[in-house]
This record gives C-alpha cells, structure tokens and sequence, in this order.
C-alpha cells in the first residue's frame, strides 16, 4: 500500500469502529496535518498513559504492552510526524517540532494531565514535554531513553558508524536509499530489530508480523529517509548539549521511573546508570540480558515494572490523571467497563 494511501485506508476502518487484534483501535486527529494514534482501552476513570515511540519507530511499538495495561489504565499510543502513519505533512521531523506535536495532542485532544511513556527519542522527548509544561504530565516512565553518552561509555561501532554517516548531509541520504533499496520490508524490519534487541526472535509473533505491515506501508516512500534522518540529526543536536540536557532532567519535579536493557547498543546503560545517580530520587530498574526496547523483547518484565510503579512511587502521579475526558471518542473496550 502506498504511502499516501494510509491514511484513508486506516480512517475506513476506523468508520468500522473494530479493534485489532491487539484491542486497540487507529485513529487520527488533525494536528496541522494528520496525527495518527492506537486506543487500547481501558477503563474510562484509569490512569492515563501516553505512549512515545524512539526513531524510525511507531505505535506498534507499544502492542506487546498495551492490552495488559489497559486491564487498569487507559492507553494511547501515537506517532510521531513522519513516523508510523503520521506522514509529515509539511511539518519538521525533529525533536524540538515533535514535542510541539505532543504537546498539542495531549493539551487539545487528550487534555491531560498524563503519565508519558517515552522509549529511546521518544523518552527525550517525553522528558522535554514534562520540563516545559508540566501541568500537562504528571508522572514520567522513560524506558531506554536517549541520553548523553557517560563518561565511561562507548557507543557501540556499528550504531556510532551508521550515526556518524548519517549525520552528513547527502551522504546519508544515499547511503540509506541504497540500503533500503536493496532490502524486502521484513530485511528492513528484521535488521532494525536486530539492532535493537539482544534477541529479537523474542519479540512476540504478532507483534513482529505488525512491525512488518508498518514497514511494508512506509516502504520506498522518499518521506521515510526524510523523517529518519531529520530526526536522527536533531536527536544527536540535544545529546551534544549534555549539561544543558541533564540540567532539563535535574528540573523534573515529577515522579519519573527508568527502565534500561543491560545490554543496549544505542545506549549504553553506562548513560542510564550515570542519570539515575545524578536523579536518586528516579527509581531505576535494569533488564538483564534485553537490549533497547525491552517493551518488545520483554513485555512481561516492562508491564510488571510500570504496573508496580504506578502502585507505589507513581500512585500519586497516576492519581493525577483519572477523570473523564470527553475529546477521546468512546473506545468500546472502555464503554463496556463503564456500564459494567
């Protein structure tokens, strides 16, 4: 399916009112362009979590999770512009518009206050989101986020070198349009997986046939190299402001718990060791043998975590968050908890 046909596609079947077949349902909300987001359900007076994906990646990200937490809580998940089946649109890939993108959809469609759940970019960005306005989240659950490199730290050399050459304008450009060329929607898929976990034959079945269908309906699209590389740029632009970035971090005021695989290549858990010292009041729980998406490669462990959390250091974050909020249109999942 071409790209440009997504958004259509997903709004017919929006019309049909099912869910998934992970119990979420697509849906979309104009945002100076289209914003797409999943609604897993769950009960209308639960906490709220918004869920924020890390680059090249998208709402499917959060399937392995979201059906167990919306047995308690109520949980989105959307994508960021350019990512998943938020195209674009004329709007800037980077980390800064992107927190603006979030902003808005939890000011003007969610109306928080929210718990953010932010993976990898999608932690930076969720981090920024609660220094800058933290009337709109109450609580943060930062799993692998992006973080300056440690002092002792070393980046891994394949990441660094695919880094490095990306951040050359033009080079970066070619090199992934002749890889991306050379390679079917689930090669793409399965060497982003395999980056990203120390075994990603231990991502769910489902989960990974989903993360395949993402690519397969973004696959050869120009926008894709466009949105990749323009967020990757800016993505390293904040890491290099490391004083500036741990300043925004020591600002936070709000409960904040960080999850981190022991064996993350993106990001060394040497940089998650080094921020939960410098924020001891953070709770800090490491994967042992999982790598930069353990709410892929280890659902069960990241589900238990944030559930626990959310019952002890976060009750009063999550706590902040119940209520009715009547711009989300009704989830079935959702209406038949309230008459029950």
């Amino acid at each position: 399916m071409a790209f440009e046909e997504i958004i259509p596609a997903v709004r017919a079947a929006q019309d049909a009112a099912e869910p998934d077949e992970f119990g979420a349902m697509s849906r979309y909300v104009d945002l100076d362009g289209p914003v797409h987001y999943l609604d897993f359900g769950g009960p209308a007076d639960g906490p709220l979590l918004v869920c924020v994906h890390g680059l090249g990646g998208s709402h499917v990200n959060w399937v392995a999770i979201g059906p167990e937490l919306a047995k308690t809580c109520r949980v989105l998940a959307l994508d960021l512009a350019g990512h998943g089946r938020t195209p674009l649109a004329g709007r800037s890939p980077g980390v800064h518009a992107n927190r603006r993108l979030l902003h808005r959809f939890l000011s003007e469609v969610v109306r928080g206050p929210v718990i953010l759940i932010g993976n990898s970019m999608g932690g930076m960005i969720s981090l920024a989101e609660a220094a800058e306005a933290p009337g709109e989240v109450s609580g943060l659950v930062l799993v692998d986020p992006a973080l300056p490199l440690a002092r002792t730290g070393k980046l891994d050399r394949v990441v660094a070198s695919r880094f490095l050459g990306g951040m050359i304008p033009g080079l970066g450009e070619r090199v992934m349009a002749r890889r991306r060329g050379a390679q079917t929607p689930e090669e793409v898929a399965v060497e982003t997986l395999a980056v990203c976990c120390v075994d990603y034959q231990r991502v769910p079945l489902p989960v990974y046939e989903a993360t395949v269908r993402v690519v397969e309906e973004r696959h050869g699209h120009p926008e894709v190299a466009t949105a990749y590389l323009g967020a990757a740029r800016s993505l390293m632009g904040v890491m290099a402001l490391k004083r500036a970035y741990n300043k925004r971090m020591r600002s936070l005021l709000q409960p904040v718990l960080l999850l981190h695989g022991d064996h993350d290549r993106l990001v060394p858990l040497a940089a998650a060791e080094e921020a939960a010292r410098a924020n001891p009041r953070w709770r800090f729980e490491v994967a042992k043998d999982i790598g930069h998406v353990p709410q892929l490669e280890a659902p069960d462990w990241t589900t238990e975590k944030i559930l626990d959390w959310l019952a002890t250091e976060g009750a009063s974050a999550a706590a902040a968050t119940t209520g009715t909020r009547p711009l989300i249109p009704a989830h079935p999942r959702s209406a038949g908890q309230q008459q029950g």
